[in-house]
């Protein structure tokens, strides 16, 4: 299996309170006050210098209105050339539909017959990344029929469509 390169739990976690203080437009005073802990930590926090536990991360998160979700894991194996994940990935609208730069090219995921190419693209030269931000599983069953792959990529990532739906 090929891994993603983790950082430090620490660090991880104070980017994401920071992401969510910054997308509610609050101020660390604000923030730490609303969710019942002092500026000083919230700030360790959100420089990895501290670790919030579970429960203080969650009141957090929830005090800058959002929630602490369980997400599975995606890992990819090499099967010949191409990367193929254990699970299909889901991606939110804004980047399922999103324009995309690909190997000098443009895509807009937004049109069908741009996703179709841009995801054949990707399927037999896409590194774990490049298909983690581009690819969303139930697009790809949708248009698996209509992908133009060498059959080696399409075998390789034949069972894993075959077991998301209906091809």
């Amino acid at each position: 299996m090929v891994s993603l390169p983790d950082v430090r739990w620490a660090e991880r976690g104070g980017l994401l309170l920071k992401q969510a203080r910054h997308a509610a437009s609050m101020k660390q005073s604000v923030l730490a006050s609303v969710s019942g802990t002092s500026r000083t930590t919230l700030s360790a926090y959100e420089h990895g210098r501290k670790s919030p536990t579970l429960e203080t991360a969650g009141r957090i998160l929830d005090a800058a209105g959002f929630r602490l979700v369980l997400e599975p894991k995606v890992e990819f194996a090499r099967v010949g050339a191409v990367f193929v994940p254990n699970r299909l990935p889901r991606l939110g609208a804004d980047k399922a539909l999103s324009t995309v730069r690909f190997r000098d090219r443009v895509y807009d995921l937004a049109d069908r017959g741009a996703r179709r190419d841009a995801y054949a693209a990707l399927l037999r030269e896409g590194t774990p990344q490049e298909i983690l931000d581009h690819v969303d599983g139930v697009l790809l069953v949708e248009l698996w029929p209509e992908l133009a792959l060498p059959p080696a990529v399409r075998a390789a990532w034949r069972p894993l469509v075959q077991e998301a739906g209906p091809c």
